[in-house]
């Protein structure tokens, strides 16, 4: 799979443990897998973030249909107080977003590009990114195709926020990261620490 999307839904406060259990016995939409799914907790407050992968475009578009006329994401529609859906693209030369069970905490990185920078993006991350996650893993890099573009966001995994510090700062040290020429091409800059909720496929 290379087309993902994200729905992130601001929450009523106290109510994760419902939208969690709604989430999990929601099932996946034709040509729909749950990769993931988190609960903001450095950032902006509030936010459950469930990314999933699809088989083909017909069936992210198909869903996106569905998820706007029936106005109940997942279930969970009594608890959410707004909801934010974005489409992706995989950054070619990285591998399919796959589950897996790593622990820890995953930062949600959104970056806004200038226009015609796209490419010469994914051009310099696929130079750095060999050496960048030998220090951690990158979950996947993807490129947005719908909202306010260009822009992308990268999910990066740490053992923990005190990890995630010294990793960065060692990377920029040793000159790993950022990626040569990358951040003039940079626009804007978002991160948030997710944790994984006990039934997410990735965690």
């Amino acid at each position: 799979m290379t087309l993902y999307d994200t729905v992130t839904m601001t929450v009523k406060l106290g109510s994760n443990a419902q939208v969690f259990e709604r989430i999990q016995t929601s099932g996946n939409a034709p040509g729909t897998t749950l990769l993931g799914c988190w609960y903001s907790d450095i950032g902006v407050l509030g936010k459950v973030m469930v990314l999933r992968g699809f088989e083909s475009e017909t069936a992210l578009v198909s869903e996106r249909r569905r998820l706007l006329l029936e106005g109940n994401p997942f279930g969970c529609g009594e608890f959410v107080i707004d909801v934010d859906v974005n489409s992706y693209a995989l950054f070619p030369f990285l591998p399919p977003i796959q589950p897996a069970v790593h622990g820890g905490i995953y930062e949600m990185r959104v970056y806004g590009a200038k226009l015609a920078s796209l490419q010469h993006t994914i051009d310099a991350w696929q130079n750095a990114v060999p050496e960048r996650t030998k220090r951690s893993p990158l979950i996947g890099a993807m490129y947005a195709l719908d909202g306010t573009v260009p822009r992308f966001l990268n999910i990066w995994l740490y053992a923990s926020v005190d990890e995630r510090s010294r990793i960065r700062a060692e990377v920029v040290k040793d000159g790993i990261w950022p990626p040569k020429g990358g951040p003039a091409h940079l626009t804007t800059m978002e991160s948030t620490i997710y944790v994984p909720a006990p039934f997410s496929p990735l965690r």
